[in-house]
C-alpha cells in the first residue's frame, strides 16, 4: 500500500486479470481504470465487477487512452507480443503476464521496442517479487547455505484434457511449458545465476503440446537443478535449494506467498518466515511496477529484460528438445 498510486489498464478481461485487478484493488493504492477487450460486452462486465472507470471494445482504444499511466498485458501467451507493441507504440509501459511471450524471438522485439522508446517494460513473472522469494534472494547473498550445490523444484495441475481449451492448441502456444514448467525454471535460474547446461525429456499430447517435461540443469558453478512440470495430475509443487551449510525448504504452491524453512545438516529447522498473508500475492509485482515507474526506470532489478529474454531462449530449446512448435513462429 506504500507504493506510488498509478492508472492501470488491463488488456484482456480473462481470469488472471481478474484475479491481478483484485490484488490490485485489496493492497495497492493503484486502480485499474480501463479494460480493453475485443469484446465490448466483455470489458463492460469486468469493468461492472471491479468498479472500472471505462471500458473499451478494442485493445487499440484501450492503449490509446490518455487515464492510464500502463498497461497490463493479460492475453493468452500467443498474442503477448503483439499487444505488448501496440501498447510500447502509444507510449504505455508494460506488465507483460508471464510466459512474456512464445519465444525468444518475440521477446527481443518487445525487449527492443521498449529500449528504444525508454518505456518501462516488466515481465509478470509474480514470483520474484514476493517476500518469501526475497528472504531467499537475502539468504543467498549472505551465503547462510554455503555453497549451493542443488536447487529442486516441480509444479503440475490437472489442467488437460479438461481444463483450458488454449492449453491443448499449438496456435495459442499451449502445453506445461509456457503455463507451469516456467515457475520452476525462472525459480532455478534465479537461485543458481543461470544455466551452463539444459536437458530435458517429456512427453506430447495428442494435438502436440508438451504435456510435462523434467529438466535437469547444471548451474555456472556446478550446482545441478531437477525440474519438472505437468499438467496431468497435481502435484506437491515444492521447491527446495540445498548447500554445503543446509537448506531452504518451501513449501507446496512454492510459487505463491509462503512459508520458508531453513534446515542445517542435520535435518533441524534453525528459522523460518511465514509470508504475512497468503492472498492477493500478483499485487506485490503491481507495487514494483509502480516505484520503477514513478522512479523513472526502463526495468526491474529483480527481473530484468535480459534475464526474461534467456529464460525466454531456454524454453526455446526445452521445446526444441522436446520437438514441439508452434504455428507460424518462423
Amino acid at each position: 500500500m506504500d507504493a506510488p498510486a498509478i492508472r492501470w489498464g488491463v488488456l484482456g478481461p480473462g481470469g488472471i486479470a481478474r484475479d491481478w485487478t483484485a490484488a490490485l484493488h485489496a493492497t495497492t493504492a493503484s486502480r485499474v481504470t480501463a479494460i480493453g477487450s475485443r469484446s465490448l460486452d466483455r470489458a463492460q462486465a469486468f469493468a461492472a465487477d471491479f468498479g472500472v472507470e471505462r471500458s473499451h471494445g478494442s485493445y487499440a482504444e484501450l492503449v490509446a487512452d490518455d487515464g492510464i499511466d500502463a498497461v497490463y498485458v493479460a492475453s493468452p501467451h500467443s498474442e503477448h507480443r503483439e499487444h505488448a507493441l501496440l501498447a510500447l507504440a502509444a507510449g504505455k509501459p508494460v506488465l507483460v503476464e508471464k510466459a512474456f511471450t512464445r519465444n525468444a524471438a518475440e521477446a527481443a522485439d518487445v525487449i527492443d521496442s521498449a529500449r528504444e522508446r525508454g518505456l518501462l517494460a516488466v515481465e509478470a513473472m509474480w514470483t520474484r517479487f514476493l517476500p518469501h522469494i526475497d528472504v531467499v534472494r537475502r539468504c543467498l547473498e549472505d551465503g547462510v547455505l554455503g555453497d549451493i550445490r542443488a536447487v529442486e523444484a516441480d509444479h503440475g495441475q490437472l489442467l488437460y484434457p479438461d481444463g483450458p481449451r488454449r492449453l491443448a492448441a499449438p496456435e495459442l502456444a499451449g502445453g506445461a511449458l509456457l503455463d507451469l514448467a516456467i515457475y520452476p525454471i525462472s525459480f532455478a535460474y534465479f537461485v543458481l545465476g543461470g544455466f551452463a547446461a539444459v536437458q530435458a525429456t517429456g512427453t506430447l499430447t495428442e494435438t502436440g503440446v508438451d504435456a510435462g517435461e523434467t529438466v535437469a540443469v547444471v548451474g555456472p558453478r556446478d550446482a545441478i537443478g531437477t525440474l519438472g512440470s505437468t499438467m496431468l495430475a497435481k502435484t506437491p509443487c515444492a521447491a527446495s535449494v540445498s548447500g554445503t551449510a543446509g537448506r531452504l525448504e518451501i513449501d507446496g504452491w512454492f510459487y505463491q506467498p509462503n512459508t520458508v524453512r531453513l534446515i542445517d545438516t542435520d535435518d533441524r529447522e534453525l528459522d523460518r518466515y511465514d509470508s504475512p498473508s497468503r492472498e492477493h500475492g500478483l499485487a506485490y509485482e503491481a507495487a514494483e511496477f509502480a516505484r520503477l515507474l514513478t522512479a523513472g526506470k526502463s526495468e526491474s532489478d529483480l527481473l530484468p529484460l535480459d534475464e526474461t529474454l534467456r529464460i525466454m531462449q531456454i524454453l526455446d530449446d526445452i521445446r526444441a528438445q522436446l520437438g514441439v512448435a508452434f504455428p507460424g513462429e518462423g
